[in-house]
């Protein structure tokens, strides 16, 4: 119901007749006045993220700043040309701090047990004092390009201790399984402190080359019992790895491991060592006990010592960082081709070209090539 009532303001000399306010009872039962309704409170403020200069990024980093290391490593990865150039601004004041750890890149047959092997030795290193860095590069869908990222949920120690960083990828279909930008992501960790950076990657095969590149030591993980399915994967991988580790060496499967041991390191002696002056060594440990996982860590600390007193270490790091350079030239010039937009006018009526038959393969890559070239000359 609504009231009539003198309003609180009317002229002194009117006694308030052709003057009143109205007041209109307030609704009830709900926002809406539809009863039964309950009024819903307003919904908190939304806060945003600050953002963080170039400066704040570097600092935070050198601080140690989990949160802002998190940042850091997410601006590395976009592929957004101002989050690029900031990314690079932030690098070259990093760079300097970097270089100061030990990089270890693990792979193996799926179903070996890295993921519960990273975690062990991750536990044991922080506990002997060592800052861990896990980079667990997981594998995209070819469909979607998404990821589980699951490998913090399989960590789930090693990801609560205070000394260890988790930062799972996604490989986006890279070959090799190894992210585009997990270089950089390396250098981000180690202006960060870390001293200890695993590098997780997915599968096996000839294209774990990649890892190989940007790594120090190189650890297989292998089980035992595997059979004929590990025929195809030996010939390539094998001669990459400075150390081949039998996992799962527990229970009714540790005399299968030791004998899978003995076999592979008759197999190592037919092969060119994967690093100069050092043997390919051939161990087994237990993820599950703990059992002989501080001696892989020894072997890597002799590894380190024995290439460091060599000049390898030294040599095989500037050898990684030339061909980081031209692996980035390659990145640019494979995206300037594919973006250039007289290329991707054409791509679609090439390949129908191809498929029917009326160009040869050889033939449109040329043609591409050639369209490419005219439009560069013509947009300088």
């Amino acid at each position: 119901m609504s009231s009539g009532k003198r309003p609180e303001w009317a002229p002194q000399d009117c006694d308030g007749k052709g003057f009143a306010s109205l007041v209109v009872d307030g609704v009830e039962g709900g926002h809406d006045g539809m009863p039964g309704g309950a009024s819903k409170p307003a919904a908190p403020p939304v806060v945003r993220r600050k953002n963080l200069r170039v400066q704040d990024f570097v600092q935070g980093v050198l601080a140690q700043d989990r949160t802002v290391l998190g940042r850091a490593i997410t601006l590395v990865e976009s592929n957004v040309p101002a989050h690029m150039e900031r990314a690079q601004r932030m690098l070259k004041e990093l760079i300097p701090h970097t270089g100061n750890s030990v990089r270890v890149g693990i792979t193996g047959v799926p179903g070996a047990g890295k993921s519960t092997f990273i975690e062990a030795l991750g536990s044991l290193l922080c506990d002997q004092g060592h800052k861990v860095a896990v980079l667990a590069v997981d594998p995209s869908s070819s469909l979607t390009r998404g990821s589980i990222l699951g490998d913090k949920t399989r960590m789930q120690n090693l990801s609560r201790n205070k000394n260890a960083f988790i930062r799972p990828s996604p490989s986006s279909g890279v070959l090799g399984g190894v992210t585009r930008k997990s270089r950089e992501t390396m250098l981000v960790c180690e202006a960060a402190g870390f001293d200890v950076i695993l590098v997780e990657t997915v599968g096996v095969g000839q294209s774990e080359t990649e890892v190989r590149s940007m790594v120090d030591f190189f650890l297989l993980v292998l089980i035992a019992g595997a059979g004929d399915e590990l025929q195809g994967m030996k010939k390539g991988i094998m001669e990459l790895a400075d150390a081949i580790l039998i996992n799962k060496a527990d229970g009714d499967n540790k005399q299968r491991a030791e004998t899978a041991r003995s076999e592979f390191e008759r197999i190592i002696h037919y092969l060119l060592p994967a690093t100069e002056g050092w043997t390919t060594q051939a161990l087994t440990a237990s993820s599950l006990t703990g059992d002989r996982i501080p001696d892989v860590w020894r072997t890597v600390e002799k590894f380190k010592a024995n290439t460091m007193a060599s000049g390898v270490f030294q040599r095989r790091r500037n050898a990684q960082t030339v061909r980081w350079v031209h692996s980035m030239v390659d990145d640019y010039l494979r995206t300037a081709f594919y973006g250039n937009p007289t290329v991707k006018a054409m791509i679609p009526g090439i390949e129908s070209d191809v498929v029917e038959g009326s160009l040869s393969p050889t033939q449109a890559v040329q043609k591409l090539v050639q369209e490419y070239e005219n439009h560069c000359k013509a947009n300088p």
